[in-house]
């Protein structure tokens, strides 16, 4: 089920948002965020609305809504679901008028329902890309930009071409960054719990920083640093983490596999806690 609310309306379905000469269509100024309601329960909801928001302004666009109108017609859109819907929430906004620079006071705004299980904690695939992040003077890398999910693709078609689910990509220097779709865990041979640190070419999930605090109250330090590719060759656990899946396991990367660890357990564990005390 798909239900989306437009210029003042609820509807269902897959409803039609744009013209032919919206900018967002033809020059691509779109951002949007993604955060979920789990059987009613919305973890950092609010931080996600802000952070449409925050994108918005980095691609001269302005939402249109505040923080505090968007969770409320979250809440009215979440009301209309089965009390045990597991949804996704994406407020969209995007510009609409404008040549080259979109006209800040066009932007347009969506919000969009739609129900996706959680996947099951059972992990997936994943290989080395060959593609590289962009860099901030490359594209909007500080913005949730639809842009910049063409890249995405692109490392998961790899992927997929090549019999995984997924790909670590690397920033412009050969670091580590993320997982094409979600930020990156490992667990390394002495048993160092590390994330690659934000560095301008990856979005720092909301996800992401909510598990690192949540570990930390498990005594579980997480170390943010740059991450070389052949660290991951024997790291111990690999899992990500973003708002879809939440926590998910890497069982197997490259030509090898890995089990579903004791660290993956306990941050999905503490994640499912926390979103069910939201």
């Amino acid at each position: 089920m798909y239900l989306t609310y437009f210029n003042g309306n609820w509807a269902e379905g897959n409803a039609p948002l744009f013209g032919a000469m919206d900018h967002s269509v033809w020059l691509g100024s779109s951002v949007f965020d993604g955060a979920r309601s789990l059987r009613g329960h919305m973890p950092d909801l609010r931080p996600h609305l802000q952070r449409v928001i925050t994108s918005a302004e980095r691609l001269g666009l302005v939402c249109p809504l505040s923080v505090d109108e968007m969770e409320q017609l979250v809440r009215e859109g979440v009301a209309k679901f089965p009390a045990d819907a597991e949804l996704y929430i994406r407020p969209l906004v995007f510009g609409t008028d404008g040549l080259l620079i979109p006209v800040p006071e066009k932007s347009a705004f969506a919000l969009t329902l739609f129900d996706a299980p959680m996947p099951p904690f059972t992990g997936f695939s994943a290989c080395l890309s060959t593609l590289r992040r962009p860099d901030a003077l490359m594209a909007p890398t500080d913005a949730k930009a639809s842009s910049l999910y063409a890249n995405t693709s692109k490392a998961l078609r790899e992927a997929k071409e090549r019999g995984y689910d997924n790909a670590v990509v690397c920033d412009s220097a050969g670091h580590v960054a993320e997982f094409a779709s979600a930020n990156l865990f490992f667990v390394t041979p002495e048993g160092q719990v590390v994330t690659p640190v934000p560095n301008g070419t990856f979005l720092s999930g909301i996800t992401r920083a909510r598990v690192i605090a949540l570990l930390a109250q498990e005594g579980v330090k997480v170390e943010e640093r740059s991450v070389r590719p052949e660290e991951l060759d024997s790291a111990i656990e690999i899992f990500n983490t973003g708002n879809y899946g939440k926590v998910t396991p890497c069982v197997r990367y490259e030509a090898r596999t890995l089990p579903v660890g004791p660290i993956a357990t306990l941050a999905r564990d503490r994640y499912m806690a926390f979103s069910d005390s939201q």
